[in-house]
């Protein structure tokens, strides 16, 4: 079939017969820049932190607004996107989230101070969580089912290069100072590429969305947002404020609110309405487990936060050392989902096993060889890239197995879900687990302290993997679906 821009595709059995064709490579290419875009902007600012504070002079409070108020937004709106997408068309949202990321990010290349740049990072997260759920929505939908695991491990390539692009590449940019910019041109680089990216969604991707509409569940829609703000913020926040009384009130808060969320969505489903999450899904075992594993996987954000320090506090290296240091890991990244399709088509639905086995062992290498000394070595880099290929190799294989275990009509809220569950996984790891990597530094900072803290932090991120092996022979056993 010739697909066409104006198409909807009401129907899971109408889709694109082939990834191969021009119209559904573009399209393909267009929707992977949008998964490209929203990581890219996670990664780039951390290099640029240092430039931003001399030219904004911003304070230490407000550099820690800037990264996570990207990451904190991005998480509170996922479900509301996915839901969005759902309800007015995907490629419709797709483009209006697309246009808000354009326009943010301008605002932040502008920005005169930092109170003007954590805003356009704000925007720019909510305008990520409205476009990255109708990708993957998009992707499930719109594919066939014998092209998913190829178009997915596409899609966790690209992912892996945008971290790639964005620790080298943020360094680089800070460093070339390109037509005389400073910290500007990380954010001007979105401008030309999610221009191209509006004008590519508008011709060649397709319109999809379920044939019965459905209402948006407003109180399901505020509650769920409130919950999720008093989790993400908190955790965000805590362990650079100290952990002050209100983050404690957040977390404690957050209990009866998804109780009351939880309550209103029953009764909604069971007097016929359209709740804004069908709690049926996660009588799927499979949804299910999927979810757990996709907030333990993301836990590994601690190995960013604390390789970052390790190296940089640690032993001095310079921003764009640091950038390159993380190469290994980022080359495996790359190289995982690569090899996904040819692992599936082997092991089947084992492969989150094989995934979060090199996981584990990778970070477990990279922890044991500072016990011969400070820096890292070749051991070190050999495990970074172990972890790497494993990263890549569950990032997309944990959100395929998730989203295809629902139908195409509740794509974007499966997506948003199990995003969702990434990102509080990410800020979870990022406070808790690295909470072990400063408790060790409180007693020293010396090299070799800063060495001990990353093998601790590490070792657990690396202990709870191999408990996610197991979880995954689980999944693997209880599958309803095939891979």
């Amino acid at each position: 079939m010739v697909m066409k821009s104006d198409l909807i595709l009401q129907d899971p059995s109408v889709g694109m017969h082939s990834a191969s064709t021009r119209t559904g490579a573009l399209a393909l290419l267009v929707l992977l820049t949008g998964a490209f875009l929203s990581p890219l902007d996670y990664f780039i600012v951390n290099l640029a932190l240092p430039a931003i504070r001399s030219g904004l002079h911003a304070s230490s409070a407000e550099l820690q607004l800037i990264v996570s108020v990207y990451t904190a937004a991005f998480a509170v709106f996922l479900v509301t996107g996915g839901r969005l997408g759902d309800m007015f068309g995907r490629k419709r949202i797709f483009m209006l989230g697309m246009a808000g990321f354009v326009v943010s990010s301008a605002l932040c290349a502008g920005a005169p101070n930092a109170t003007v740049l954590v805003i356009g990072r704000m925007l720019q997260g909510a305008s990520a969580s409205v476009m990255v759920p109708q990708i993957l929505a998009t992707i499930r939908t719109v594919f066939p089912q014998e092209q998913q695991t190829k178009v997915m491990s596409l899609y966790g390539f690209i992912y892996g290069f945008a971290s790639v692009v964005g620790q080298i590449g943020g360094g680089a940019l800070i460093t070339l100072r390109p037509f005389g910019l400073g910290w500007q041109s990380i954010f001007l680089i979105n401008l030309p590429v999610g221009c191209l990216a509006l004008a590519g969604a508008w011709r060649f991707v397709p319109e999809n969305r379920p044939a019965q509409s459905t209402r948006i569940d407003a109180a399901g829609l505020m509650l769920l947002s409130l919950f999720m703000a008093l989790v993400i913020y908190p955790l965000t926040q805590g362990r650079e404020a100290g952990w002050p009384a209100w983050t404690l009130v957040s977390l404690g808060a957050s209990v009866p609110v998804f109780a009351v969320f939880l309550l209103m969505e029953y009764r909604l489903k069971q007097k016929g309405g359209d709740p804004l999450v069908d709690l049926g899904l996660f009588s799927n075992p499979v949804f299910s487990i999927g979810l757990v594993l996709a907030f333990c996987f993301y836990c590994d954000s601690v190995f960013f936060l604390t390789y970052g320090i390790y190296l940089q506090n640690g032993l001095r290296f310079s921003p764009l050392a640091a950038g390159i240091a993380i190469f290994p890991f980022g080359a495996g990244s790359i190289l995982g989902p690569l090899l996904s399709p040819i692992l599936v088509r082997r092991v089947g639905n084992r492969i989150l096993v094989i995934g979060f086995a090199l996981l584990a062992a990778g970070f477990a290498a990279s922890a044991g060889a500072l016990f011969r000394g400070v820096e890292p070595g070749p051991l070190f880099y050999a495990g970074l890239l172990l972890a790497g290929m494993g990263h890549g190799i569950v990032l997309p294989s944990v959100v395929r197995i998730v989203i295809g275990e629902v139908g195409p009509a509740q794509a974007g809220l499966a997506s948003s879900v199990v995003t969702s569950m990434l990102q509080i996984g990410s800020a979870f790891g990022a406070t808790a687990i690295s909470g072990a990597f400063f408790s060790v530094l409180s007693a020293g900072t010396s090299a070799a302290d800063y060495a001990h803290a990353y093998q601790v932090s590490i070792a657990i991120v690396a202990a709870l993997f191999v408990g996610c092996v197991g979880l995954s022979m689980v999944l693997a056993s209880t599958r309803a679906k095939p891979a």
